[in-house]
Formats: C-alpha cells, sequence, structure tokens
C-alpha cells in the first residue's frame, strides 16, 4: 500500500522523467536538487524507498528478462538493471512485476539497460545538504541498519530459478523480440 512518502518517491521519478528526455545524467540531477530541498528524514524516506522497491523487484523472473535483454547476468547489473526498471516509473515498475515480458515495450534492442546512478542520488543530495563526507549517518548506513539491504545481507530471490531452455516460454514476447 503506498503512503505519503510513497507518493513522494514516485512523484520525483515521475518528474525527472518528464524533465530531462531519458537523460539519466538529468534525470539524476534532477533528483539530487528536489531531495536537498527536503529534511534529512526525507532524504533517507527516498533512499529507504528505493531499496525496499530494489528488494522487491528481486525475483527470477526479472532476471530471466535481464538474461533476454542483455545476454549477461552478474550481482552488480541485476542491481542497476532493477534500478533502471524503478526509473522506468510507477505504472510501468508494477506492471513488469506482476509480468516481466511488459518489458517488451521498453527495449528496442539487445543492450545494457542499466541506472546505476539512481543507487547515488540521495548520498549526493545528503552531502551537499549537511556538507559532510559520507558516514553511518548517511541514508544507505541507516537503511541498512533498518533491514533494507539489497546486497549482501538481502532477503533470498523470489520466485523459481530457470534453465536458458525455459526462457522462451516464460517470457515469449521478449524472447520473440530480441532473438
Amino acid at each position: 500500500m503506498d503512503t505519503i512518502t510513497n507518493d513522494k518517491f514516485w512523484m520525483l521519478i515521475e518528474n525527472a522523467i518528464q524533465v530531462s528526455n531519458n537523460d539519466e545524467i538529468l534525470k539524476e540531477k534532477y533528483i539530487v536538487e528536489e531531495l536537498e530541498k527536503l529534511s534529512l528524514e526525507e532524504i533517507k524516506k527516498f533512499e529507504f524507498d528505493f531499496r525496499r522497491y530494489i528488494i522487491q523487484a528481486d525475483d527470477f523472473k526479472i532476471i530471466a528478462a535481464q538474461k533476454i535483454i542483455e545476454d549477461f547476468v552478474s550481482d552488480d547489473s541485476y542491481l542497476y538493471f532493477r534500478s533502471w526498471l524503478i526509473g522506468l516509473g510507477k505504472n510501468a515498475f508494477f506492471e513488469i512485476l506482476k509480468n516481466p515480458d511488459y518489458l517488451v515495450q521498453f527495449v528496442e534492442e539487445k543492450g545494457v539497460y542499466h541506472w546505476d546512478g539512481l543507487m547515488y542520488v540521495t548520498t549526493e543530495a545528503y552531502s551537499n545538504k549537511t556538507g559532510k563526507e559520507e558516514d553511518e549517518t548517511f541514508p544507505r548506513d541507516t537503511a541498512i541498519d533498518l533491514g533494507l539491504d539489497y546486497d549482501f545481507g538481502a532477503p533470498p530471490t523470489k520466485g523459481k530459478d530457470w534453465t536458458m531452455d525455459e526462457l522462451p516460454s516464460m517470457l515469449p514476447k521478449l524472447w520473440a523480440k530480441l532473438n
């Protein structure tokens, strides 16, 4: 269920999409500037929401979609791919979680679809606002302390693992478009 915090999160993402013409650097700049206008607690809440969505998107079907789209999946690339999914906006993100084949409308060809810069916007905004270098009081460490770790302490990946032979029937639209 969305709360006001979640609505603010998605509003910032949606507005960044609108003002950037899909330029990731402009999206990041916009989000950092908007986050700097908020309280330190609200900046932290943005990080918490981001991490909740990264964790929510950790599913074997999402890994399968990335494998079809990029031909390669690693721990880092999978994290950056999920960050890119968030950067598509609220409606697209939740539709993709329900049906990863929905990604077919967002990819024209095989390639790398990442937005790792989204992972650092809160740190930059927090640093700019406080004038401090990153330490344990920053959003990232605070989030990890709350159990919102998408790295080493992440919850197990949801769903059922797959084999390469299952990909064409698992995600038929993506497979047909990109293979």
